[in-house]
């Protein structure tokens, strides 16, 4: 069984950190990672997920045509999602949907961090439109650019994990999502922060297909 990541931003070095975390979380699948080297260095709002589009698309039929058993779609704002799944002949999931399903399944109340503002209103709306919008308390954002945490992760794991804490001190919340395929590089540092759960949305994604194929 083989089960492709597609990175939608052309940042390998990301790619290579989601395949990582999907191969330690489970051991026993094939993963592979796939980078959309035509699309930009980083999805950071809605026009960097418009460009994104397109190569993704076209990655999901190669991964299609490739015989996968399953697609995740390496971007926690779900870019293409819906379009995405249309196109693929296997299933296919995003790491933002993952993680608000296994947090729902656990009946929890979740904040999620990520990174820019920017992405604040697509991950809201994408809550929403799953249903899950009873269980969010608050969309935050750690203002930490996506390739910082590439670049510079140990301050960016201090800006992340102290926004962490501010949420677990302020929304009432039983679980903490980070939004960010590129947060697989400072998981650590916020579990060590706070004591709720912290959820990493590439780990949720891998784990799904233990159950779908």
């Amino acid at each position: 069984m083989s089960v492709i990541i597609i990175n939608p931003n052309s940042t390998a070095s990301m790619t290579e950190a989601m395949l990582d975390q999907a191969r330690r979380s489970v051991p026993d699948l094939q993963f592979e990672g796939w980078t959309s080297h035509s699309g930009p260095p980083a999805i950071q709002g809605a026009e960097d997920g418009k460009a994104a589009t397109q190569p993704l698309l076209d990655l999901v039929r190669q991964a299609s045509e490739a015989q996968a058993d399953g697609i995740i779609i390496g971007c926690f704002d779900d870019t293409a999602l819906e379009d995405a799944a249309k196109l693929a002949n296997c299933p296919l999931i995003g790491i933002g949907q993952a993680s608000y399903h296994y947090a729902a399944l656990r009946n929890w109340r979740f904040s999620v961090v990520t990174t820019l503002s920017v992405s604040v209103p697509i991950i809201e709306s994408n809550i929403e439109r799953y249903g899950f919008a009873p269980l969010v308390s608050c969309v935050r954002a750690s203002e930490v650019p996506v390739l910082a945490l590439e670049e510079d992760p140990k301050c960016a794991s201090l800006a992340i994990a102290k926004e962490a804490l501010r949420a677990e001190q302020e929304d009432n919340i039983s679980a903490l999502i980070l939004g960010c395929a590129g947060m697989v590089q400072v998981v650590d540092a916020v579990k060590d922060t706070i004591d709720i759960e912290a959820i990493d949305p590439v780990a949720c994604a891998a784990k799904c297909f233990r159950w779908m194929i």
